[in-house]
């Protein structure tokens, strides 16, 4: 079987050669990391077994995030943390994605633009969420960042997990949202490139940005899936999992790699065929600056907020039969999908969904809890990259 160990082994100096000073740090340890894992040049154990003698060595692994060989069972471990704080309310997945124009500069400025873009699209939702029209309180969020598509373009994307529902200011009320709706995701588009748009405006990148993407409509997508869990569980493997796995790598031959994957259409598996170059490049615009952490917590969920969430989670286990939040399965889906430009930053009647209410009232069904209050130290904090234990 063909690993990306043997691409980096045969073609690796090549790439360095032709590339040189341009190879960012970190590509240069994950391809190194990557070469040595599991060889001898990383040293190992010896395991002898007492009734028969016999000896087995067994050569250390690398541990590089990015190694297709490492990081296999950190996904199972992060979804059984996250399971013991998941609340008995709908879950919503949420996700923003980063317009094709602004992908050059990202892609050169990883760790710039990933920062604002997390900043970005958590304050965009909290402003949302503090609109009484929808939830009226501070939600919490759990956002994975996530580069690759299928066939290792580069496509940076946030997945949020996103409870339905938030803490009012009061610290004492729980309020929910509604099953099946949580934002009108145009009006969230609209929010999350104004903002994007002024912050960039501050640095010097902006000028490197074609006007156009200030004009377009930003990709929002958002989905009730019941529980959490099935989300939970699509997003761990993405937590640990690189860009490509060594059992999708078919081939390696007249200095071309070919690779399977399935296609997001179709849902048919095919195969793709590069020069090794371009494969190279395409694994490496996924390894993230060194110390990057792709997986961040907000609002009542931030790593300060334990206490808090764990109040949450006692009230809402306490509600009287009947009266907790219903959980939605998930295929009644009226989520929404920006796809038209609009130049208005904030959200307005014409992007309300029609079963939006006005303000000061309250959806049918919606059942308010009361929530313990907080210690002080558990006010909210600021964006953790520690989730709660």
């Amino acid at each position: 079987m063909v690993e990306m160990a043997d691409i980096f082994r045969r073609y690796g100096s090549q790439y360095r050669a032709k590339y040189g000073d341009k190879i960012v740090p970190s590509h240069r340890q994950a391809m190194g990391a990557i070469v040595r894992c599991r060889t001898a040049a990383l040293g190992g154990h010896v395991y002898t077994c007492e009734s028969c003698g016999e000896t087995q060595y067994q050569y250390h692994s690398c541990r590089n995030r990015h190694c297709p060989k490492c990081q296999n069972d950190k996904a199972q471990q992060w979804l059984e943390k996250q399971q013991n704080w998941l609340l008995p309310v709908p879950y919503f997945l949420l996700t923003v994605t980063l317009p094709s124009e602004l992908r050059r500069v990202a892609r050169s400025h990883q760790k710039q633009v990933y920062d604002l873009f997390f900043h970005i699209s958590a304050e965009a939702i909290q402003q949302l969420a503090r609109d009484p029209r929808f939830v009226g309180g501070q939600m919490g969020l759990v956002g994975v960042l996530h580069t690759w598509g299928r066939n290792l373009s580069y496509h940076p994307h946030i997945h949020f997990l996103i409870p339905g529902g938030g803490s009012a200011t009061d610290g004492q009320t729980w309020l929910p949202a509604r099953n099946n709706f949580l934002f009108p995701v145009k009006a969230l588009s609209r929010i999350v490139r104004a903002k994007f748009r002024d912050a960039l405006r501050q640095t010097p990148l902006f000028d490197l940005v074609p006007v156009s993407v200030w004009r377009q409509a930003w990709v929002v997508h958002c989905q009730p899936v019941g529980s959490g869990l099935p989300a939970l569980k699509y997003l761990a493997p993405y937590i640990f999992r690189v860009a490509i796995s060594n059992n999708r790598i078919l081939a390696l031959a007249a200095g071309k790699v070919t690779f399977r994957y399935r296609a997001s259409d179709t849902g048919k598996l095919r195969t793709c065929t590069l020069p090794a170059e371009e494969f190279i490049r395409r694994f490496l615009q996924h390894v993230l600056p060194k110390g990057f952490v792709k997986v961040r917590y907000y609002g009542f969920l931030a790593s300060g907020c334990r206490q808090r969430l764990a109040s949450i989670r006692q009230q809402l286990d306490d509600l009287p039969a009947g009266k907790a939040p219903e959980l939605d399965n998930g295929t009644n889906d009226e989520s929404q999908t920006e796809e038209h430009p609009a130049d208005d930053p904030a959200p307005n009647s014409s992007s309300r969904s029609p079963r939006t209410p006005p303000l000061g009232s309250s959806s049918p069904g919606r059942v308010r809890a009361s929530i313990t209050s907080p210690s002080p130290s558990t006010t909210p904090a600021r964006p953790g990259s520690t989730p709660p234990p």
